[in-house]
């Protein structure tokens, strides 16, 4: 083939190529103005390009360019979270041990806390404390301190202790009748001793009842969470982007036993009256309302004859109790306590445990589809309308069971009471074990549980205890009592 050829067929080979691409070109163009081709559609697969969100309109770059920083709050947040450390000792069984000299082995635990005040008060978990015969708290600074427990709720699984500092940063209270679902917050606490974790997630639900306090009066609603939650987080911070406190984390839901996606935290509001009233009175003022209440389903919506499922339904009243007395009938439906909404049961519950006996709420129902407002003056489980501030004996720390007469026999005594089962307090601290007879206390005879209160309440200063073990081995302990 000549040169002349050659170049000719190339000549041509480019010309039917130029003709081609532009073809193409054309039809591309043409499909695209007429909406054959979304390219908003195209999903990128490079990891590079997996980063990148492309707007489809001018309103989502307002969305995309907004600045959701968790910095702030995270930084205020960490300095008030605290870690605890704490130590047990199994408590033997006596009748197993017949000489009682041994040395009772030790168990360690490791959780969170909150500081809510600068001279030293911090709210954690009841079962992060919970029979620990020695707390350390660690600083987000690392300075450390050992703790006293100011009191327990068992009820709502929040405790109060204290530290002996001053000037600490304190984490402030929100308001956690106004998180909604969807909001962010922060999970912050020592999960697996890794100090000082910050995690985020949303508002995932609330009021969560999950039947995890095995404690008459319970109160269950739980702000549920996806922010990671692990043990050791328990008595940690749930905080929203304003670096406000608004739950006490405490408790997952986890086939494994780590973190799955669902966290529960004790709402903000129902950790502050707690709070208050263990400072003020030494103990919670609990307020009731005096109904039995249900979620509303199938069955007791044909019963009652209900229209809606949304509500606590009131299926029995307590006699000379605050609702029946201010007029709510079985049958009625609690929706609202002062205006706010409660959906169910738990809800209800967070709303009146909000309260003291004497406060007035007003109570709205659905009565037969009507709408009423129902003023309610709330008692504690006496039936009372005054605030019980704690007896001298709760200062002991125990719970005490009269003995019979059989028993008496068996042991070689004539009186005593039983000492069954031992919180931080004063017994505890000077080595009590469970078991304990206690027999006289500053010389007086103790023959029923009674006539131990009656004493101890009477008691100013120095308490003199004596008593003995199953064994036969007899103690002698002393403390002070204010």
């Amino acid at each position: 083939m000549t040169a002349k050829k050659r170049f000719k067929n190339y000549l041509l080979s480019f010309v039917f190529g130029m003709f081609g691409g532009l073809l193409a070109f054309g039809m591309a163009a043409y499909l695209v103005n007429n909406n054959h081709v979304d390219n908003t559609n195209i999903v990128p697969t490079s990891d590079q390009a997996q980063v990148k969100t492309i707007p489809t309109h001018d309103k989502d770059i307002n969305v995309i360019n907004t600045d959701l920083d968790f910095t702030l709050a995270a930084e205020k947040a960490r300095k008030a979270v605290v870690h605890i450390k704490t130590e047990y000792y199994v408590e033997p069984n006596w009748a197993g041990f017949p000489f009682g000299n041994f040395q009772i082995p030790q168990v360690k635990g490791s959780g969170s806390g909150v500081i809510i005040s600068s001279d030293g008060y911090i709210v954690t978990n009841n079962h992060v404390v919970e029979n620990a015969t020695n707390i350390t708290v660690t600083l987000f600074d690392k300075r450390t301190f050992k703790a006293k427990v100011i009191g327990r709720d068992p009820t709502t699984d929040i405790a109060l202790i204290k530290i002996g500092a001053d000037k600490l940063p304190v984490l402030p209270f929100g308001d956690s009748d106004k998180l909604k679902v969807g909001q962010w917050v922060l999970a912050i606490g020592n999960p697996f001793n890794l100090t000082s974790t910050v995690t985020a997630g949303i508002v995932s639900a609330k009021g969560r009842g999950v039947s995890i306090i095995d404690r008459r009066y319970a109160i269950e609603s739980f702000i549920q969470t996806d922010a990671a939650i692990n043990p050791g987080n328990s008595g940690g911070a749930l905080v929203n982007l304003q670096g406000e406190l608004v739950g006490i984390n405490t408790a997952i839901a986890s086939p494994t036993g780590v973190y799955a996606g669902y966290g529960f935290a004790v709402p903000v509001n129902i950790v502050k009256k707690v709070v208050a009233d263990l400072i003020e009175y030494g103990s919670v003022q609990r307020a009731f309302l005096g109904v039995s209440v249900s979620d509303i389903n199938d069955e007791i919506a044909k019963k009652f004859g209900l229209s809606t499922y949304d509500g606590a339904a009131v299926m029995d009243l307590i006699p000379d109790g605050a609702a029946k007395d201010a007029g709510i009938k079985v049958g009625d439906v609690i929706v609202a306590v002062d205006g706010i909404e409660v959906h169910d049961v738990p809800e209800l519950l967070e709303k009146i445990g909000q309260h003291r006996p004497g406060d007035k709420v007003v109570v709205t129902i659905l009565r037969h589809g009507k709408r009423l407002d129902i003023p309610v003056i709330l008692r504690n489980s006496h039936g009372k309308t005054t605030v019980e501030v704690a007896e001298r004996i709760d200062q002991l720390g125990a719970t005490f069971e009269d003995l019979s007469q059989d028993e008496l026999a068996q042991l070689g005594i004539k009186y005593g009471v039983r000492v069954v089962d031992l919180g931080p307090g004063k017994l505890r601290a000077v080595g009590v074990k469970p078991g304990f007879i206690i027999v006289k206390i500053n010389d007086h005879a103790i023959h029923s549980v009674d006539e131990l209160k009656k004493v101890i309440n009477n008691v100013r200063g120095g308490v003199y205890i004596q008593g003995v073990y199953p064994d036969g081995t007899v103690a002698y302990y002393a403390f002070g009592i204010r």
